[in-house]
């Protein structure tokens, strides 16, 4: 592992990153051909949590917050602070004093491959946090990794400056050269989910909107009556 601290690297617009927590992680997921989503197991620490900013990442050592707490001082307001391990680890790297001191910066949220705990106190103080486990476990600060480097997360590359959106469904990131046009196809889908919502509660059928009979006849599937089988 190089041990770097990369300074003040390009970062995506932050009022597009804002709008794009805004139109929410399955949308914006699906507006870009389903890419860019960490995966199931990145839950938030408490309900409702939701956000968009500008990644600064973070690679530590487990059961070791030292690039953490260096990382904070590269943060900036707009930021989502994104930390990975070196290998695989669940310990609680991350807590309330970390948010507090993360949230005076303007930082947007948190998401962590490792663990974190204090998750009362962040449902409290409103710092949205993602993380793979949630851990009482501490950490020592003592071995040297990297800030604002590429990291890998749910097998998605997260660069410095990239997108990231957390709320209730996930986390994703999208590349800094995707965010327009993630934007653009983010609207659209909002308008073609109206529409079908509208369409909904006329009392059309999803088999009927999406065009699914043709479908159903190409798989093979009959209707048949109740006691007509043979």
């Amino acid at each position: 592992m190089r041990t770097v601290v990369v300074t003040d690297p390009p970062r995506a617009d932050v009022d597009d990153a804002a709008a794009l927590g805004g139109y929410g992680v399955a949308t914006v997921h699906e507006a870009l051909g389903r890419t860019g989503y960490l995966g199931p197991e990145f839950r938030p620490a408490w309900a409702g949590a939701r956000t968009g900013g500008t990644a600064v990442t973070a690679l530590c050592w487990p059961g070791d917050n030292l690039m953490i707490h260096v990382a904070v001082e590269q943060c900036r307001p707009g930021d989502v602070l994104v930390v990975a391990t070196a290998s695989p680890s669940t310990d609680g790297l991350f807590g309330e004093l970390l948010a507090t001191s993360l949230a005076q910066r303007g930082v947007r949220g948190v998401v962590l491959a490792c663990g974190l705990r204090d998750v009362a106190d962040l449902r409290e103080i409103g710092f949205p946090a993602w993380s793979r486990a949630v851990s009482a476990q501490g950490s020592v600060k003592a071995t040297a990794g990297a800030v604002n480097v590429p990291v890998t997360l749910g097998n998605q590359v997260v660069h410095p400056g990239d997108v990231v959106l957390g709320d209730d469904d996930g986390v994703m990131v999208v590349p800094r050269g995707d965010v327009a046009r993630a934007l653009t196809a983010s609207q659209a889908r909002v308008e073609k989910e109206e529409a079908s919502r509208a369409a909904f509660r006329r009392g059309e059928l999803g088999l009927d909107r999406y065009g699914l009979r043709e479908r159903l006849k190409e798989l093979g599937i009959e209707y048949e009556r109740h006691g007509e089988a043979g």
